[in-house]
């Protein structure tokens, strides 16, 4: 059955297309090569607006004067840890240059240390009564967009996600990214996001399912919406209900990912930069084929915690407690397996995600003089200086 569904499918896809130590390196060699690729191509193509920085670090430049090549590098601190993440979970690397991830970091031009990103998922929003748990009522919608506000959460896009996770670009200390999963018709925006648009400026994202039956109707609703740019549309997968794993086959996941791209650029005149994993699986070989069509980021629905430039929360085994959640370690590539709450526990866990952040920011500064030092000694000859 599954064989026939995807032979008609590839066919429909036919006439789309036609219209110290460094810190740690957790994905794999191959994978390494890809992140770098990205990373370079993501500073060209990542565009936003700078939002005013309320956390902004002292001057970093070091004088030349002061570098003495005889000098012995200090070493170089671990990575920033906390204890309010669930004791399965640790926080993931992905930057494989120690010196251009310093820079990034202590840059006072970008992101400041310990700047921290929300990432909610949302699905329906009934008035009354949950029909399943991925749903939050109406009424506790509306308290946790008040919350994140009067919190100092600002949201923000997904080019913005990508600038700051692949070059430390500035965005709000506290941000939220809001990603609607499925299709919806324009109503559902219109009646719950658009107000926080006009209010605050907050873009949602939406998780499209590129399903070639989309009735016109939907299909016309989000290309004006994707136009006004206050919905910025994602790949959700095309047949969507049969996830894609490690049993997936190739011409499978072919469709998946790149009938996304065709169907988003005939129909909304983009190329998506996201894959939110359909139903949340996912596996090594969908990641390192997301990457190949270029993908920049993929989202899970393991709601692991916050995320930080150079710092993801994931898992290496199963949690027998939360069994559900495929531990990201199958895929070996953080930027591709990140995680997200869920909307109706999102708000039991805003004190968690400011507290981290607040950590990260002391923990930066303890460690910024050795940091800067090992910088302007190992780095800045290469690099150049850090300057303000």
């Amino acid at each position: 059955m599954q064989k026939k569904i995807v032979t008609a499918f590839l066919g429909i896809l036919t006439l789309l297309s036609a219209c110290a130590p460094a810190p740690t390196l957790d994905v794999s060699a191959a994978s390494t090569q890809v992140v770098a690729t990205v990373y370079a191509a993501a500073s060209q193509t990542a565009q936003f607006t700078p939002p005013a920085a309320t956390l902004t670090p002292a001057p970093t430049t070091i004088p030349t004067a002061t570098r003495d090549p005889n000098r012995t590098p200090p070493a170089l601190p671990g990575g920033f840890h906390t204890t309010l993440l669930n004791p399965l979970d640790s926080p993931h690397t992905y930057s494989a240059d120690t010196c251009q991830y310093l820079k990034a970091k202590w840059n006072p031009n970008n992101a400041a240390p310990g700047t921290v990103v929300m990432v909610i998922m949302f699905h329906s929003i009934p008035q009354e009564q949950k029909a399943d748990s991925n749903q939050i009522l109406l009424k506790d919608f509306r308290i946790l967009m008040k919350d994140l506000k009067e919190q100092g959460f600002e949201a923000i896009d997904m080019q913005q996600m990508a600038g700051f996770l692949y070059q430390n670009a500035k965005i709000p200390p506290r941000s939220v990214l809001l990603i609607v999963d499925d299709r919806h018709y324009r109503q559902y925006f219109d009646e719950y996001f658009s107000q926080y648009y006009k209010e605050w400026g907050w873009k949602v994202i939406n998780a499209w399912i590129s399903l070639p039956e989309t009735i016109q109707q939907l299909w016309d609703e989000n290309s004006a919406l994707e136009a006004e740019g206050w919905v910025d549309h994602q790949a959700h997968g095309v047949i969507h209900n049969i996830n894609m794993n490690d049993s997936s086959t190739d011409e499978y996941i072919q469709g998946e990912l790149q009938g996304s791209i065709n169907a988003m650029q005939a129909r909304f005149n983009k190329t998506p930069i996201a894959i939110i994993w359909p139903g949340g699986d996912f596996g090594k070989r969908p990641v390192e084929a997301a990457r190949q069509y270029g993908y920049q980021l993929g989202f899970t629905i393991n709601p692991r915690g916050p995320v930080m430039f150079n710092w993801i929360p994931q898992a290496d085994a199963a949690d027998p407690l939360r069994p559900s959640y495929l531990p990201e370690g199958l895929a070996a590539d953080p930027l591709m397996t990140l995680p997200r709450y869920w909307a109706p526990d999102a708000r039991n866990h805003l004190d968690t995600v400011r507290r981290i952040g607040n950590e990260a920011v002391a923990y930066a500064e303890s460690n910024r003089a050795a940091e800067l030092e090992y910088y302007d000694i190992v780095c800045a000859p290469t690099y150049g200086e850090i300057t303000p």
